[in-house]
């Protein structure tokens, strides 16, 4: 115990020398000691034990929130192609100059931010913005460092240094966050500064006053100071909160809702605002098969003729394609000759015929489209669906729409924190249509079309309001704004860096999940009054009889170890699952 307080004790000692005398620390040091004097010691050890234990697991966490966010830096190519006179030269992408020219071969990372200058290639920005489809680019468009070429070869004009490309800015953006973000003060903390200052400031009352204005005998009364400053030793007190929070992260784990230490789970009860990214958090994060439209052959036929094409495929919408054949039992067969066609689709043959998949752009320079077929492409592009038209021997066969889907609870999630008090937004990286065809859906506020600095503002824009906001997000382009928040909150299944940076973790991915976090908060805050109400009242009790004389220090003392057995079992209470 000894050994465990010296730290404790040290920075109470050092809080103290700089004005701040009644922390966390210093009730630990007063229990620590006042334990060892009545001879309670292995209680003071359990307290010490209990305290150094959250301690370390909050700088665990840290430690590896930091490291995380370095771990980005891996996403940008270590070495870059560069252009000159004709001639390509493999240098270190840290070498690569403003203006400079350089190539991205086909499925190789962007190594810097540029401006493509030739060739059209589909980008998996899905690291920056959270797009949930490959974006198709071509002369002029912007790529940025980490994201992913496609199918084409392209020439790139470098527009910033490796310093300030758009992974470094993520990476500065997080740690800046992460320092100008306060330390949250405990609920214990704020306590502890009116009841350690009230027990000495009684116990000196009682031990001064009778003797100097009544005449009291000296030794009677000092016993009877150092009695209440040992009935006020706060062992039950200081049990009462860790006990009731790791309860509370006991349970939280066993159903998914992982938190990082006892602050967080205080704060999550707090918020008045959520804000939600869209692709992987809202949204399952993968396209699916909404709708398959018949021109010209059954709705299953042309689902089967499809798949056959996308084969093999390992491109977004290939995979809903595909998925949705198998959970409706079609057999598919592999197309022969099939190939793919940058930027327009893929062609193959099947049992004779002549197959097209791709874009209506592309299939109406094959076979044209009437307006009614046009119309009904549009309405589904307006609900935010990606369309896919089939021609079969240069013949409108069908159409297949897909869309990133809400997840399954996330409507009712919304509501349940909406019925809370709590305001909801959706902030996303991906277009403005297909955010508001999902926000429509739900219900929710959208800003679209935002980069991970934007989602960063947009929270601090929140916060400056006034309200207590908590971010959550599954993506590389979360990470600065999960920072930034009051509360970060990761999605189940996103990447290590969203996990690692924010406070706390949803791992099973349900939307509704975090409206349960909120409610946990409450019960364990109500707990923690509860069991601060518990050590407070026997302490006035016995405090009054020990003035007056009924009752004397061992008494006392046994009411105190009843009150820590009595906070305990109380916060025990929370390890009972609720729903």
């Amino acid at each position: 115990m000894l050994i465990g307080l010296a730290p404790i004790a040290k920075r109470a000692v050092m809080a103290a020398a700089a004005g701040v005398p009644f922390t966390i620390e210093m009730l630990m040091t007063i229990a620590a000691v006042g334990a060892v004097i009545i001879g309670a010691g292995e209680e003071g050890a359990a307290v010490v034990f209990l305290f150094l234990v959250g301690e370390l697991l909050e700088g665990v966490a840290a430690g590896k929130a930091r490291d995380s966010i370095q771990s980005l830096t891996k996403l940008v190519p270590k070495t870059a192609l560069l252009e000159t006179d004709g001639k390509t030269t493999e240098i270190p992408a840290e070498q690569v100059q403003v203006g400079s020219i350089i190539l991205v071969r086909p499925g190789d990372r962007v190594p810097a931010d540029g401006v493509i200058v030739s060739g059209e290639s589909a980008i998996d920005e899905s690291p920056v913005s959270g797009e949930s489809v490959p974006v198709r680019k071509g002369v002029d468009a912007s790529v940025f460092a980490g994201t992913v070429n496609g199918d084409a070869a392209l020439r790139v004009k470098v527009t910033a240094a490796a310093a300030d490309n758009t992974i470094a800015r993520v990476v500065k953006l997080v740690e800046e966050a992460q320092e100008s973000k306060a330390p949250t003060e405990r609920f214990i903390d704020r306590f502890s500064r009116y009841y350690t200052p009230g027990v000495v400031l009684v116990a000196a009352l009682v031990a001064i006053v009778p003797p100097l204005l009544f005449g009291g005998a000296w030794g009677a009364w000092v016993y009877k100071g150092l009695a209440i400053l040992l009935i006020g030793c706060p062992c039950a007190l200081v049990v009462s909160t860790p006990a009731a929070i790791a309860a509370s992260l006991s349970a939280g784990a066993r159903r998914g809702l992982l938190l990082k230490g006892g602050a967080v789970l205080e704060n999550i009860g707090k918020i008045t605002a959520a804000a939600f990214d869209k692709t992987g958090t809202l949204t399952a994060g993968k396209p699916q098969v909404t709708d398959i439209l018949n021109f010209g052959r059954p709705e299953a036929e042309v689902l089967r003729l499809a798949a056959a094409l996308e084969s093999g495929s390992s491109h977004p919408l290939a995979l809903a394609i595909l998925a949705k054949a198998k959970a409706d039992n079609i057999a598919v067969n592999v197309a022969e000759n099939a190939q793919a066609h940058g930027g327009k689709g893929v062609s193959g043959v099947i049992e004779g015929t002549s197959l097209f998949l791709g874009s209506p752009q592309a299939a109406s320079e094959r076979a044209p489209l009437d307006e009614g077929q046009l119309a009904r492409i549009a309405a589904l592009n307006d609900e935010g669906k990606t369309v896919s038209v089939l021609l079969a021997n240069d013949q409108l066969a069908g159409a297949i729409a897909m869309r990133d889907e809400p997840r399954p609870d996330a409507k009712a999630g919304l509501k349940a924190l909406a019925d809370a008090g709590v305001k909801t937004v959706m902030l996303t990286g991906d277009n403005q249509r297909t955010a508001d065809a999902v926000g429509r859906q739900l219900g929710i506020e959208v800003r679209a079309e935002l980069l991970p600095e934007d989602k960063q503002r947009i929270v601090g824009e929140m916060m400056r309001e006034g309200l207590i906001v908590a971010k959550v997000g599954d993506g590389i382009n979360d990470a600065p704004a999960l920072a930034a928040a009051n509360v970060g909150i990761a999605m189940g299944g996103g990447t290590d860096v969203a996990l690692e940076t924010a406070d706390a973790a949803v791992l099973h991915g349900r939307v509704m999940d975090v409206a349960e976090m909120v409610v946990l908060s409450k019960r364990t805050m109500t707990n923690i009054r509860q069991n601060i109400s518990v050590a407070l009242g026997l302490k006035a009790v016995f405090l009054v009889t020990t003035i007056i004389g009924i009752t004397g220090l061992w008494p006392a003392i046994l009411a105190d170890t009843g009150a820590t057995v009595l906070v305990t079992a109380n916060a025990m209470r929370l390890l009972r699952a609720r729903k």
